[in-house]
């Protein structure tokens, strides 16, 4: 079964998707609590969270074509699109800052995905990440769209990264409250969200974590040794005339 974006808008309209909504978008916001003057990107399905976060010149949602889209924002001028998130159609170095939900689990290349956000990425610009722990209860239950897709480990997210030319720099977990629709699990949600976050448990139910471009230093050119230069020996016409006429 995918998900879809009737399925994302009812989930993050329903009680438990505004809980994941209001812990996800706190960690964002502690990452980027000022985005004035900064043009920022949302890929996959990142519009409850780019409705969150700060000022920001410029915003753009790009939604994978699987998904569907959205009209986003509301007003007049819509600046949502369906794109093929592993070719991007944008200039190189074009946006500040990438927010990338719903979109790393459920792409078929999660290292093209990345090189081509790193790709777009302007010189100093940050990446954040924000996608299910394979060691959560989220990505275990299909109760939610964080359960569909291809859940990561620490581990995999920084060798993932690292293969883009991105290096994580910040993280956060999000999310240990059972992502199930109970009353009562939804009034504790901010207790299991401070026990969590106290003890540094394992099971959050998301990563979030924080990237910038990694420069890399540049190799010197070696200069290539020539082989040995075998010179012609020049052979004098009589000699030749001499070896063609000798009897066989």
């Amino acid at each position: 079964m995918s998900v879809d974006v009737k399925d994302q808008l009812a989930f993050y309209a329903s009680p438990l998707g505004m809980v994941a909504r209001r812990y996800v978008g706190r960690a964002i916001d502690r990452f980027w609590p000022d985005l004035s003057g900064r043009d920022v990107l949302g890929l996959g399905y990142a519009i409850p969270y780019l409705d969150t976060v700060g000022q920001r010149r410029r915003a753009l949602a790009f939604m994978p074509a699987g998904l569907g889209v959205v009209r986003w924002p509301g007003e007049a001028g819509s600046r949502s699109t369906l794109v093929d998130p592993l070719m991007l159609p944008l200039p190189d170095g074009a946006f500040d800052r990438v927010l990338v939900v719903h979109a790393l689990e459920t792409v078929s290349d999660p290292a093209e995905l990345l090189r081509e956000v790193a790709r777009v990425l302007a010189p100093g610009g940050r990446v954040l990440l924000v996608c299910p722990n394979r060691r959560g209860l989220w990505a275990r239950l299909d109760t939610t769209p964080f359960g569909y897709g291809q859940p990561f480990s620490r581990s995999q997210l920084r060798n993932l990264m690292r293969g883009a030319s991105l290096a994580p720099e910040r993280w956060a977990e999000t999310l240990y409250m059972p992502p199930l629709a109970s009353r009562l699990l939804l009034r504790s949600a901010s207790a299991w969200e401070a026990l969590g976050n106290r003890l540094s448990l394992p099971f959050a139910g998301m990563h979030v974590v924080e990237a910038a471009q990694l420069l890399l230093r540049p190799e010197p050119v070696r200069v290539a040794t020539r082989a040995v230069r075998h010179r012609p020996a020049l052979v004098p016409a009589t000699a030749a005339i001499r070896a063609r006429a000798a009897p066989h």
